[in-house]
């Protein structure tokens, strides 16, 4: 069949972009969007990497678990964790290689993670009583509550018409249930000083 009918197999929601640009791009432009993409790609990539090393070395593992050592050996620590940051990031390519097309593996991330950590960071952004423990144990709640979802829905099947609307659910239980988490562990843990969130919090 020709490109573009409904009976050509390559007319997935993954292959948009490709058969767009392989289909109305002449040969120089195609390689100039071919090198976009793949820069896009390695900056995303090295952006995530940073991320991840910096606030899991840092953020947590320097200020929770080994405090007041050297800087190399932070240093060394983080050089660890890049490794097996990229480690997950492969693991991850792999499961995405189970969905039906990419669409569907990203609103499923975005509703285990980005619903509470969005619950979070407003939370933490506009009112000054919520606690560094409410953060942590309403995102864990949220997540913890999205997959409750997702299971469900894999032992019934028919619980959901389709892919989006799991996708939405699964982002409503994970807001709704980081949202009451957070406010019921603020109203028992003892916040930061005022002092400490001038210029965080409104």
């Amino acid at each position: 069949p020709e490109l573009g009918t409904s009976t050509d197999p390559q007319m997935t929601y993954t292959n948009a972009i490709p058969l767009l640009m392989d289909t109305l791009l002449p040969n120089g432009m195609l390689g100039v969007a071919v090198t976009g993409l793949v820069a896009a790609f390695m900056a995303g990539m090295a952006a995530n990497v940073s991320s991840f090393t910096a606030v899991f070395t840092s953020d947590i593992w320097q200020t929770y678990v080994k405090e007041d050592r050297p800087d190399h050996y932070y240093l060394k620590f983080g050089r660890w964790i890049t490794v097996i940051g990229v480690g997950i990031g492969i693991g991850t390519a792999f499961i995405a290689a189970s969905y039906n097309n990419i669409n569907d593996y990203l609103q499923t991330l975005f509703s285990f993670f980005q619903a509470p950590v969005f619950v979070t960071f407003i939370l933490g952004m506009f009112w000054k009583r919520m606690t560094p423990w409410a953060g942590f144990w309403g995102m864990a709640s949220g997540i913890v509550s999205a997959a409750g979802v997702w299971v469900a829905a894999v032992v019934n099947d028919d619980l959901f018409r389709s892919s989006f609307q799991q996708a939405m659910w699964m982002g409503i239980a994970a807001a709704t249930v980081d949202l009451v988490v957070s406010l019921a562990v603020s109203a028992v843990t003892e916040p930061k000083p005022i002092s400490e969130l001038h210029g965080l919090v409104k």
